[in-house]
């Protein structure tokens, strides 16, 4: 049986190959970024084998998760990305192999992104495999939360809710049986590699008031959105985009539609802007803000308001 590496031969032979300049080798106590007139945005998501992603994934798919869904959150504050910290509590029955596709996956998106890897931490856990990230981006000009007025518009990119139909047929085969080869790849494909939106850096820098990623679901971080703003929203629910595979799971299980709007792991970018302001391709406009204090109103195409059981994905 082969030895499992060391911390420091895991360290030497997998991570600091993918390690940018400002990580000096990973041999140091610290990163030393280079100065720049742009402030610094800093944000860390964990990750944990069971509650964001099924202990038997593959690994670099694991991995580049854990690094988008923090690019993501980068690219709703109109960052760009600069470097990135890794800490992984590892469980006792991790193997070499394992890591080795771990940290080709990691490497391969931190070169794909532009986003080195500059330090971090490892630990043993007797708990189960999890993984936390801090990624450290610069911003020009930084896009709040607490920045929607009333009259402007809602906007979000993307598709909303193939993540968590893909997890939902992952927990109800019955449903996952009925639908097309070809819509259960794309929903799972959603659900386990999140597609980071800094395309949109840009846009949002000139045009947005407030941003923030879609992590735990439309209507719930609309909701959040609003309340840092201290504003409401009205939503047209038939606008919100729908991908042919999420129709076609809500199609079998109207219910799922619900699921679609609430369930989270989207990544795609909710933003809210002045009137008159043509969205970038691949966005459209949902709704609008509006004044007062309470939560946002989903419409259905009757104008009637939905009301949902849950607006949101939460850990408590």
């Amino acid at each position: 049986m082969t030895a499992r590496y060391s911390e420091d031969e895991l360290i030497a032979r997998l991570f600091a190959p993918i390690a940018g300049p400002a990580g000096l080798g990973l041999a140091d106590d610290a990163a030393l970024l280079p100065p720049s007139s742009d402030p610094t945005v800093a944000t860390v998501d964990m990750l944990v084998a069971g509650v964001h992603f099924f202990p038997d994934d593959p690994p670099a798919l694991i991995a580049k998760k854990a690094l988008r869904v923090n690019l993501s959150d980068l690219a709703a504050k109109g960052a760009e990305p600069i470097g990135f910290l890794l800490s992984l509590a590892l469980p006792q029955d991790w193997t070499n192999a394992w890591l080795t596709a771990f940290a080709q996956g990691l490497g391969e998106d931190a070169q794909a992104y532009a986003v080195p890897l500059i330090g971090g931490d490892t630990t043993a856990t007797p708990g189960p495999l999890t993984i936390s990230i801090t990624a450290l981006g610069r911003a020009p000009r930084f896009v709040p939360r607490a920045g929607a007025r009333p009259g402007d518009a809602v906007f979000v990119s993307g598709t909303i809710g193939d993540a968590a139909l893909g997890l939902a047929l992952r927990h109800d085969p019955a449903l996952a049986a009925r639908l097309p080869a070809e819509a259960r790849a794309h929903l799972d494909d959603r659900y386990r590699l999140p597609r980071p939106r800094l395309d949109l850096v840009a846009a949002l820098r000139a045009q947005a008031t407030a941003a923030m990623d879609v992590s735990d679901g439309l209507a719930g971080d609309l909701a959040k959105l609003c309340r840092a703003s201290g504003v409401s929203a009205i939503v047209e629910a038939p606008l919100v985009p729908l991908s042919p595979a999420a129709q076609e799971a809500i199609a079998r299980a109207p219910a799922h539609f619900e699921t679609a709007l609430t369930g989270g792991d989207d990544y795609e970018i909710l933003f809210t802007a002045g009137p008159g302001r043509d969205p970038p391709p691949g966005v459209v406009r949902i709704g609008e803000i509006v004044a007062g204090p309470t939560a946002p109103t989903f419409l259905d195409a009757t104008k009637t308001q939905i009301v949902f059981g849950k607006m949101s994905f939460s850990h408590f």
